[in-house]
């Protein structure tokens, strides 16, 4: 494939991210309970983890690629979290 066909799929990509971005800032702010929050910010997460990995590829650096790995595990401990607070349990327990 271009190089422009590809940049121009990543470029319209971002659009799409940007407004996935918005949605779930939105949901994460005004979320009705906490599960749809946490659910939000897991959601936010591994896009922006996408979106990073995208944007190695568009800038031909895996440097980027491997950033977006502590993102993804912020998220699942985040859920580990929550998890264990909405049972009412201590970590380890």
């Amino acid at each position: 494939m271009d190089l422009a066909i590809v940049k121009s799929i990543v470029s319209g990509l971002m659009v799409l991210f940007i407004t996935a971005i918005v949605l779930y800032t939105i949901r994460i702010i005004r979320g009705p309970t906490i599960p749809d929050m946490v659910l939000a910010v897991d959601a936010l997460a591994y896009d922006m983890a996408v979106m990073i990995i995208a944007l190695s590829f568009l800038f031909n650096t895996p440097y980027l690629a491997v950033a977006s790995l502590p993102l993804v595990l912020w998220a699942y401990i985040l859920d580990m979290y929550v998890a264990k607070y909405l049972e009412r349990k201590s970590i380890g327990d």
